[in-house]
């Protein structure tokens, strides 16, 4: 995967250097360097906890452009489930899928259709692989880059069936070039996502060697037009195509009801996924689990960044649309997916990679040499894990001198120790020479002051840091 391009842009006017996204990070891949915040691109999986706490609104999540659908003959939007979540349930679904079309799309094709098929799909697969549990979902690009990063031995638990979105505009193409004998090279399907993780996917796909989706929308950028128009569209009496399982895939729980496993786990935020797989890995997790939903953001996707609605209400509104949606599949659906199950059409194409950003050298030697070095650092540093110094943790300082990125001035309690070092050995030296003239006196006279106000120099924060260190070393 390409961790170049993310989908978070750092606003450096609107950063003040404040440490709260340093220490919200579950992969330690901000620093704060001369006032200002730095994304290390191999660490970010794109979970966009930097974007919930920073109170100066400095991360900002992007998606595609809307223009970019012009690019193409026929269009396609292909809303996520949690569009339901949205807008008051005075509206029907189908009058939400109008109201987006409307917006510039030839076509609507939901996502829930898509998600369906994938329950099925899920569970034939384990049904066909039991004793190689426990399987983990790949619905969510954050949770898979988690995984990829921070606990590379896991990747052979993700479930290689391609996620609803990627089905959805597949299937999406394979109806459309068919019925209106339109080359697929010629239609565009755009995902109206509700997190910038997804957008990612689209670009960098993980299971893929190329995306079926030709590009995503963020969905709060779109919302304000839509509810403009949902007044405008009239009651539609066509049902919506998706079931009640296809709906729910959007939020905590939804998952596991469509895959129907006997024996699963449903787990959402990003810190208690972070602990569930600590867990996995040390060995400490029940065998009796089968399959693990995974979601990255609180409440599932309801609860993404580029969502408007709470989450909390929006799960409300779900459970109220669920008697506007089918209750199941049919007998011939079912049968006709898992055929084409048989047949590899939900399967990825490659396998998902280890990504281990977090190991400190390639040359497993020289990491070693590495955290030889680290340790001895960290045992000099003062363990406050304040995060005056631009980094989460003591131990992330340490690594960051160890590999060279980083010095022990960082460290403010460090750089108080050096300063009050020099100030004492100045007076020592001014002591040494008479004060034979008033100038010299004065000299002697700032070289105490220096001292006294060395150890009163309080642990500081962003860029009055930055300065008083430049002041005091000068």
């Amino acid at each position: 995967m390409n961790y170049k391009s993310l989908s978070i842009f750092l606003d450096k006017k609107g950063c003040k250097g404040c440490t709260n996204c340093i220490k919200r990070c579950p992969t330690e891949a901000i620093r704060v360097r001369n006032g200002k915040a730095k994304i290390f691109t191999s660490r970010c999986i794109e979970c966009c906890e930097c974007i919930r706490i920073c109170p100066h609104f400095a991360p900002i999540p992007q998606a595609d452009k809307r223009e970019n659908i012009k690019q193409f003959k026929y269009t396609v939007v292909l809303p996520d489930p949690a569009v339901f979540g949205q807008f008051r349930a005075k509206y029907t679904p189908r009058q939400i899928l109008v109201a987006i079309a409307a917006l510039g799309f030839d076509n609507v094709y939901e996502v829930g259709r898509a998600a369906d098929a994938v329950g099925v799909a899920l569970q034939e697969f384990i049904k066909e692989n039991k004793s190689g549990g426990p399987w983990i979902s790949s619905a969510c690009p954050a949770v898979v880059r988690l995984i990829q990063v921070r606990f590379p031995t896991l990747t052979e638990q993700i479930l290689p069936i391609l996620s609803p979105i990627e089905v959805a505009a597949r299937q999406a193409k394979d109806e459309i070039s068919q019925r209106l004998g339109i080359s697929r090279e010629e239609i565009g399907c755009f995902y109206l996502a509700p997190c910038p993780s997804q957008v990612t996917a689209v670009k960098s796909p993980y299971h893929l060697e190329h995306s079926h989706i030709d590009g995503a929308l963020s969905f709060s950028s779109l919302y304000s037009e839509i509810r403009d128009l949902l007044p405008k569209i009239k009651n539609q009496d066509e049902p919506v195509k998706a079931t009640v399982y296809g709906l729910n895939w959007c939020r905590t729980g939804g998952q596991t009801m469509a895959v129907r496993s006997e024996y699963y786990l449903a787990v959402d935020g990003i810190h208690n996924l972070y602990k569930l797989f600590e867990e996995i890995e040390l060995g400490k997790f029940s065998n009796n689990i089968n399959f693990i939903e995974c979601q990255c953001c609180q409440g599932g996707c309801v609860g993404g960044p580029f969502t408007v609605e709470n989450p909390f209400v929006a799960r409300v509104l779900l459970r109220l649309r669920q008697t506007q949606f089918r209750p199941k599949l049919d007998a011939g659906e079912v049968q006709e997916i898992q055929d084409r199950y048989q047949q590899g059409y939900y399967r990825a194409e490659k396998k998902i990679k280890p990504f281990p950003a977090m190991s400190l050298s390639k040359n497993m030697a020289k990491a070693i040499d590495v955290v030889e070095q680290a340790e001895k650092i960290l045992s000099q540093l003062p363990g406050l894990d304040c995060g005056s110094c631009g980094c989460p943790t003591c131990r992330i300082l340490a690594e960051d001198i160890a590999c060279g990125i980083a010095t022990e001035m960082d460290c403010f309690s460090k750089l108080r120790e050096h300063v009050q070092f020099l100030a004492e050995q100045m007076l020592d030296l001014a002591l040494k020479v008479p004060p034979v003239t008033p100038v010299q006196y004065q000299i002697m006279h700032t070289q105490r002051e220096v001292l006294k106000f060395a150890k009163r120099v309080p642990p500081a924060l962003g860029k009055k840091s930055q300065k008083k260190k430049e002041r005091l070393v000068e």
